[in-house]
């Protein structure tokens, strides 16, 4: 009977199983109507190391069993290879967190199906699928093998110890003004506060922008125009634009400067002033000489009305936003500067250069810095490796079967 079912493959068994997997689990996510429970460190790590060491037990011990030997074969793993596909279309398709409670999707699970019960208990089948096979491969040991246990054994251990972390990833943000120091963190999913065990002191935060813009202002359909430029793209002396209308000549161009005490701008340092440019505007056969700036939260923005529009000078958006911090904790003390893509490690997280005070612009005093800690990301950096060494191994010995021949 066990061999009329799951013997000479068991492809129309398999993919009865898988889709009474997918039934099953939505049926108990529709009567719980809460997603799986979450494991943290260390009860995840030994339900991952105990369903190893089944499988490894079942591998070595039920290797000729036809229960087990349909388990591990390639029929029950494709299906539940569509079986995942189809979880995740529905993941793809459907917003997640956006169905509204009650709602039949909603308590079917579909708006957070990847940590619903269809997903886990089709996860955990090819988890099962996949050790098996690893298992059947590597004992007893063949060298012909190795690229086989690398490459699927690489792969268990990342979906595996990828699924079992997610619960002790944590990812806060780290507001901290200019000056001062802090230890406590927001947690945004959970709209919490929380101490940190290490402390962040910044001691200075800087903008870098690009040069600013000279546009057109509408008020009446609140709309912006960019002008028609000459040669030059950056505001400087010589830039030239025009719209139906008005011509715009910049005649002087001061990047850092604060005006005195007859309003006349004067160079200054790059931390106080900002950009000025003295423009003529020809307009209908009349010439004026005005000075343009671009505001500050101290100084007025100087702006030039042309009939119905007004000639302003934007700032330009930032180039590039760093901080310098101090790090002290259990990793002792640490100075290092955070820009965007270039995180910092500091005892067992990665800190990055999330955001600022926008409305402050490059006066702001306050700096947005993301925390993010993943203590399960060397073991899924180990499984890709050996995924890599996988692959690598099956070129070699493709590129040697090709010398051979």
């Amino acid at each position: 009977m066990m061999k009329a079912w799951f013997g000479d493959g068991g492809f129309r068994v398999s993919a009865m199983v898988a889709v009474l997997a997918v039934t099953i689990g939505f049926a108990v996510q529709y009567m719980i109507g809460t997603g799986v429970p979450v494991f943290h460190w260390p009860y995840n790590a030994l339900f991952v190391a105990v369903f190893a060491a089944l499988l490894l037990v079942f591998g070595v011990l039920f290797r000729n069993n036809t229960f087990v030997l349909w388990i591990g074969g390639i029929p029950f793993g494709l299906s539940l290879i569509f079986a995942i596909a189809f979880l995740s279309l529905i993941g793809g398709v459907i917003p997640q967190d956006g169905q509204v409670a009650g709602s039949l999707p909603g308590r079917l699970g579909m708006n957070r199906i990847f940590s619903g019960w269809p997903f886990l208990l089709v996860v955990l089948l090819f988890l099962c699928n996949l050790g098996l096979s690893v298992v059947w491969k590597t004992v007893p040991f063949r060298f012909s093998n190795l690229q086989f246990m690398l490459f699927h054994g690489g792969f268990w251990i990342v979906l595996a110890c990828g699924l079992a972390g997610a619960s002790d990833l944590q990812r806060v943000i780290i507001p901290v003004y200019e000056g001062r120091e802090s230890s406590r963190a927001y947690i945004p999913h959970e709209n919490r506060m929380m101490q940190l065990p290490f402390s962040v002191f910044l001691e200075d935060f800087s903008i870098e922008e690009y040069s600013p813009q000279i546009v057109l202002y509408d008020p009446q359909n609140d709309r912006v125009m960019s002008g028609r430029q000459g040669r030059e793209t950056e505001v400087r002396i010589g830039y030239k634009a025009s719209w139906p209308g008005f011509q715009v000549e910049v005649l002087d161009y001061m990047p850092h400067a604060i005006p005195d005490s007859s309003g006349t701008p004067r160079r200054t340092g790059k931390s106080e002033g900002i950009p000025y440019a003295k423009v003529r505007i020809v307009a209908e056969g009349t010439r004026v000489e005005r000075w343009l700036n671009t505001g500050s939260p101290f100084i007025r923005p100087g702006v030039v009305q042309l009939d119905r529009y007004f000639l302003v000078m934007f700032p330009g958006s930032p180039k590039v936003f760093r901080s310098g911090v101090v790090l002290t904790g259990a990793g002792g003390r640490k100075t290092v500067d955070l820009e965007v893509n270039k995180p910092a490690a500091y005892a067992g997280w990665k800190l990055y250069q999330m955001g600022y005070d926008e409305k402050a612009g490059r006066w702001s005093q306050l700096s947005l810095i993301e925390a993010v800690r993943d203590p399960w990301l060397p073991a899924v950096y180990c499984g890709f490796i050996m995924i890599m060494a996988g692959n690598a191994l099956f070129f070699w010995k493709g590129i040697k079967r090709r010398e051979t021949v």
